[in-house]
């Protein structure tokens, strides 16, 4: 008995690693917070539109992948959730494939009920990463600090478990897959709550298509041209409006 005891653990052991290692598909779950409130102004109308709306959004997305590519995409909301249709629709219908063998992604945004399809390069955030260290979802996870643009800092948390260097929207390129992010100039966080090994919908991962594409400089310069008559140099609470608009496009 003393003699198979050590052999019964060792195998557990090896068990658990061979599957960390070699998780090379999967579904991920993530839970996405968003105060709304914060992400308004304080005029008058931003007032009135606070009071009838709930101090956070939280919808469900999944990350499905196989073979190093991938497709993020809305599931469903936290059931009773009331919340004004455009910002639903925005949501449901925003979708980033990536494919790391080919450094390629595809996304679709809904911009104010204008859907625009985007092909680039995978895009490139500098990293640091920390010692500071959590679990989720059953997985070891360090602590990673990064910026998306001048002023917008990303926290990522990650796992070297699951080798596909993604993570929610458009943040990737850690040595791992991130399952802990927050934005705090958007207001927003993401955590993984489950992975699902079993059934995995290999055939739904394929790239965003559209007759008309923009890459991610020109698609953001026609948001601006578009939007311009809407925001006032002299008005900060159109200002910010306009940041979070322009941040939501690189994310």
């Amino acid at each position: 008995m003393k003699i198979f005891f050590p052999i019964l653990m060792l195998l557990a052991v090896t068990t658990k690693l061979s599957a960390q290692q070699f998780l090379d598909k999967a579904v991920i779950e993530y839970e996405v917070k968003t105060n709304i409130k914060k992400t308004m102004g304080d005029n008058s109308w931003d007032e009135k539109m606070k009071e009838l709306m709930p101090q956070f959004k939280t919808g469900y997305y999944l990350y499905t992948f196989a073979d190093n590519k991938s497709i993020y995409k809305f599931d469903h909301w936290e059931p009773n959730l009331k919340i004004p249709e455009y910002l639903r629709r925005n949501d449901e219908e925003n979708i980033w494939y990536f494919d790391h063998n080919s450094n390629k992604f595809s996304m679709q945004k809904n911009v104010f009920g204008s859907v625009f399809t985007a092909e680039d390069s995978i895009p490139v955030i500098n990293w640091k990463v920390t010692n500071e260290s959590r679990v989720i979802a059953g997985f070891n996870c360090r602590k990673a600090e990064g910026k998306i643009s001048d002023s917008v800092y990303v926290f990522a948390f990650y796992t070297d478990e699951i080798l596909i260097p993604g993570g929610p929207c458009s943040i990737n390129g850690l040595p791992g897959m991130i399952l802990g992010l927050t934005i705090p100039r958007m207001y927003t966080s993401w955590i993984a709550t489950k992975i699902m090994v079993n059934n995995v919908p290999v055939s739904t991962i394929k790239p965003v298509s559209s007759k008309k594409s923009f890459n991610m400089l020109s698609m953001k310069s026609t948001i601006r041209e578009r939007t311009k008559d809407w925001v006032r140099s002299d008005d900060p609470d159109s200002k910010k409006w306009m940041d979070q608009l322009l941040w939501s496009i690189i994310l």
